[in-house]
């Protein structure tokens, strides 16, 4: 059994029981189960949060049988620097790991605007199959084949705090820049709105994190997806004008995207996503600083087998938080029962005390 980079011969390895011998390295034999993952990573830290989500999805969920394709844009006229991902030794552990990497390339967004990635990459997934797509700074910690997904009715992460649409003093409310987005594209907005959150505070409206979505079929996703991103990037409504798009533009579609398919903030159980079965940790640091014990251990076991060590140290943040320690010390920083309110305490914490990285 061989998993290829696509068109590209030179990436392939071989069996994956041949190679590295993964508590779960029968994981293939289980029954296909019902839906596709998609990442996109791409040179730098991108490609080694790749193989912690990859690692950790192989230890945690070993009755997941899907396809799980990495997405990565080629080099083209839309990116200075070359986001091909060139260590070859990391593209093996991915696809030991059974991962295919797709290549695609970036058509509207690219290096101006890399949050993108996650909209054009949507074509790379079969056509009608259902999909969950997660940002790589993710960390698999239980199973989810156990997920209630419903592909009927899209959804997405609410771990999300208020902060889009930054209200000018005198101008429009939550109110008028929701509603302007709603009308822009012939949706109706009273039926999006949580009634039981009080008029112009921010919970009342349809906000997402895009740092996981899924639906039933990743094209008529994507599609909507890219129409209403490119829509509002390049042609906003008069109450975005003081609003600020980068890097809030992907955040911005998404619940409209997720409205117009019949979805919502309760199409999913919460409690399974951003919560026992994945968590979204955005930076390794942050990771030791505010996650569980379970989350903390769930990283340092993944990493832990040599074959493993052996690839990801080249990557220095996780060469000095994980092997080196750095990691528990930024931990012992803060109490995880009682967190500073915001995450920018937080940071500044580690920074004061030397330990930032990314």
């Amino acid at each position: 059994m061989k998993f290829c980079y696509e068109s590209e011969s030179r990436f392939c390895t071989a069996n994956p029981s041949e190679i590295l011998g993964f508590r779960h390295s029968n994981w293939w034999g289980h029954s296909l189960v019902s839906f596709n993952i998609l990442i996109v990573a791409q040179a730098g830290r991108l490609s080694f949060e790749a193989a912690i989500f990859m690692a950790s999805l192989r230890e945690k969920s070993p009755k997941f049988a899907g396809t799980v394709y990495i997405a990565m844009p080629r080099k083209n006229d839309l990116w200075w620097d070359n986001p091909e991902i060139a260590n070859t030794d990391l593209i093996d552990l991915l696809k030991t790991f059974g991962a295919k990497i797709v290549p695609f390339e970036s058509q509207h967004f690219g290096q101006h605007y890399p949050y993108g990635n996650k909209i054009e990459a949507l074509g790379v997934l079969p056509k009608d199959e259902p999909f969950v797509f997660f940002d790589t700074d993710t960390i698999v910690t239980g199973e989810l084949s156990d997920v209630p997904f419903d592909f009927n009715r899209p959804s997405a992460s609410r771990r999300v705090s208020a902060t889009w649409p930054e209200l000018e003093l005198y101008g429009p409310g939550y109110d008028a820049t929701w509603g302007s987005l709603y009308r822009k594209f012939g949706l109706d907005f009273e039926s999006s709105l949580d009634q039981t959150q009080p008029h112009e505070y921010w919970k009342r409206y349809l906000y997402f994190n895009a740092g996981f979505f899924y639906y039933k079929c990743p094209h008529a996703f994507g599609q909507r997806y890219l129409e209403y991103a490119r829509a509002i990037r390049d042609d906003r409504p008069e109450e975005l004008v003081c609003q600020e798009l980068n890097p809030w533009l992907d955040q911005v579609a998404l619940p409209l995207v997720i409205h117009s398919l019949g979805g919502g903030r309760n199409a999913l159980a919460p409690g399974y996503l951003d919560g026992k079965t994945t968590c979204h940790y955005r930076m390794l640091p942050l990771l030791y600083a505010r996650e569980s014990d379970a989350v903390v251990e769930t990283l340092e076991s993944v990493l832990a087998p040599n074959k493993v060590k052996k690839v990801v140290k080249a990557y220095d943040p996780i060469k000095r938080m994980v092997y080196q320690g750095r990691g528990r010390k930024v931990r012992d920083l803060f109490d995880q029962d009682n967190l500073p309110r915001k995450e920018k305490q937080i940071r500044n914490t580690i920074k004061r005390e030397g330990f930032w990285m990314r």
